[in-house]
Order: structure tokens, then sequence, then C-alpha cells
């Protein structure tokens, strides 16, 4: 499943909207079997500029528990990127921004155009970062790194991204999607509840200890032995022939 980002006008700005069909796409695709593997990306050639800054300065004007409504629904959004268990992969061209960084981030794995560019940019107008901007760099940078990008809220190449670990592949400008599509069906013809559980363990790492998740690994691998996934993958191996994995459980 693709979903795509579509509003030429602010750059593929996030609004209400957005939070709400969006998540609940995630969501349904979760317990969708039709549906492997899941892209989030951009129209217009451009990824996500973030929250629509001309709707900004209203919410000045509002009570708190509006505007906190309103970036708990995104967070919701994060949340249901994250819990999902297919694959999600988002392809990114020119720029990513503000929230824009935040859902790029989410995703299990991240496709960048060369030339794009990524701004945690909310001290540029005086905010500071949401979306789970700030809990997703930590672990993915040192703390220096992250400290300046969100003080100066200043353009990030992808190169320096990818350098870091931060992103899976490079691509030519203009072909993040078609490279994003080309890694998505090859996890859509993966084993899908190993892919399941491989996202509940990356997911739980880091705030579990050693033991923790030598445990949650022991019960994971103990339920997969019993999976017709597992037996059509050990059928292949033993064959020296390419395991379907589509065939399992009518798949």
């Amino acid at each position: 499943m693709v979903l795509t980002l579509d509003d030429p006008e602010t750059r593929n700005a996030i609004t209400k909207g957005i939070y709400e069909k969006a998540m609940s796409a995630i969501i349904d695709a979760g317990s969708d079997p039709t549906i492997r593997a899941i892209i989030l990306t951009g129209a217009n050639g451009v990824f996500c500029s973030g929250g629509n800054v001309g709707n900004f300065p209203r919410r000045r004007t509002q009570p708190c528990s509006v505007s906190m409504a309103s970036v708990n629904q995104l967070h919701d959004w994060i949340k249901a990127i994250r819990a999902c268990p297919k694959p999600v992969i988002s392809a990114v061209e020119k720029v990513a921004a503000g929230a824009g960084v935040s859902l790029a981030l989410s995703c299990d794995l991240i496709i960048s155009s060369r030339e794009a560019r990524f701004v945690v940019a909310y001290v540029k107008i005086g905010l500071s970062p949401d979306g789970g901007a700030t809990a997703s760099l930590m672990r993915l940078l040192p703390r220096q790194m992250v400290t300046e990008m969100c003080l100066f809220g200043d353009p990030v190449e992808a190169e320096t991204l990818h350098r870091h670990g931060v992103i899976n592949r490079l691509s030519e400008p203009g072909s993040a999607l078609e490279d994003a599509m080309a890694i998505a069906n090859r996890l859509a013809d993966g084993p899908q509840n190993a892919i399941r559980r491989i996202k509940k363990l990356i997911e739980a790492a880091p705030d579990n200890s050693f033991g923790e998740q030598l445990d949650m690994e022991a019960g994971f691998i103990t339920e997969s032995f019993r999976d017709e996934e597992t037996r059509i993958g050990f059928d292949a191996f033993l064959n020296k022939q390419k395991p379907d994995f589509r065939k399992a459980n009518g798949g």
C-alpha cells in the first residue's frame, strides 16, 4: 500500500484531516492480509514540509487543550506507524521538514533522494520539536549532532544522514519511490509472521535489559517453529529452492 501526502500549495504539509485518514489507513493495513508492506511518500516531488504553518497563529489564541489534542493526533499517527506489524518505508524527495522529519524517522526504513534535505525547523519559529523527533534522533545520532540540528534548524543533507546510518538507501533524484517499491516488494515476499516478530523485537530492545530481550527472543523463536512459514522455509532450504512464503496461511 502506498500512502501519498498530496497538497502542492503547502508542499504536502500535514493537517488534522491527514492525521485521521492516514492513521486509520495504517491501522487497517496492519490487519489486512492482502497488504504485506507500506510506503509513505509525498506527491509533487516533495516528501513533507511538516505542519501547516499558516494555521499556527490561530493556535496561539486557542485553549491549550485544543493544541494538545492536535499534537496528540499527530503522535497517535506516529505510534500507529511504529506499532504496525507490517514494514513501513518512507520514500523521501527534496525535503522533509518539521513533523515531516518525525514521520520519516518513524518508519522502519528510509529511502531518500541524494539531494533531499532534512530540517528540524521548529526553532526557526520559536517552537520545540514534536512527533518524536528528539526521541528518534537521540536513538540514532550523537547528542551533539542532535543538539545542533534542533537548536539551529539548519538543513542536513541526506548523504550526511546516510553516513550515520539513519537513511538506508540513497536514490537518484526522482527515484526514491521506485526504489522503495522494489524494497517493499522484496519484503512482501518475505515471511510475514517472522517480520512482525522482528519488528517487535527491534522496538522493544532499547528499553529491555539484555536478559529481558533474551527472554523475548526465546519466546518468539519458539513460536516461530510452529508456523507454516517455517515449514516452507525449511523445505525450501533443504531442497535448495527459493521459499514461497506467500503460500503460508493462504497469503
